[in-house]
């Protein structure tokens, strides 16, 4: 299925893709700055979620705050995985060559990506992220890279669940590093910065 997105070739195409997932309600337009923030040479895929809740695009349904639809997610998941297999044909980058920079609803995605898929993604930035699925089997994550980004004070996504995360994606092998802000589940500037200074270190 078709999804709809902007692609922006980089100037350094030796350098990953980024691929911008928004939270809910927002649009393939709002992470832009944080990919121009973070290396203004790399391409960009941004996309936006095929679901809408009350008129705000999703990349899948919930059932209520906090609990996801299952169904829904393991099948949006496979739809942005294929998307992402279409789009590395149609725009000439290499497929393994993607790392994610996800927020709230968009980190979910990532990380479900990464939950069912190896080698989906080279690495990924994910900004408030949560759970994506339990009780499931991993793939293996040991040439696997993460950032990510939590509130201490966040009432959606509280520290529990950010550590459980990293719990996962360590068990199943990924390189994992956590940075905690002490505020709510907002994006700030300091932690995109420091997802930049993660990127120039572990991506490049």
């Amino acid at each position: 299925m078709m999804m709809q997105h902007i692609f922006k070739k980089g100037t350094d195409l030796t350098k990953p893709i980024f691929l911008l997932l928004h939270g809910t309600g927002g649009t393939e337009h709002d992470l832009l700055p944080l990919a121009e923030l973070i290396d203004p040479a790399c391409s960009i895929l941004s996309v936006r979620g095929n679901v809408l809740e009350n008129g705000m695009p999703r990349f899948f349904r919930r059932l209520s705050e906090g609990i996801f639809d299952e169904e829904d997610l393991i099948y949006r998941t496979k739809e942005l995985n294929e998307f992402l297999n279409n789009a590395a044909e149609e725009y000439d980058f290499d497929r393994k060559n993607i790392v994610a920079i996800g927020y709230s609803n968009g980190a979910n995605i990532a990380a479900s990506l990464l939950f069912h898929y190896e080698n989906s993604l080279k690495g990924a930035m994910l900004h408030h992220p949560m759970v994506p699925r339990r009780g499931v089997a991993l793939p293996s994550m040991d040439e696997l890279s993460v950032f990510i980004a939590a509130g201490k004070n966040d009432p959606i996504c509280p520290v529990s669940e950010t550590e459980e995360l990293e719990e996962l994606l360590r068990s199943a092998g990924a390189a994992v590093k956590v940075h905690y802000e002490n505020y709510g589940h907002q994006l700030t500037r300091s932690e995109v910065e420091e997802a930049g200074k993660w990127f120039q270190e572990k991506m490049l």
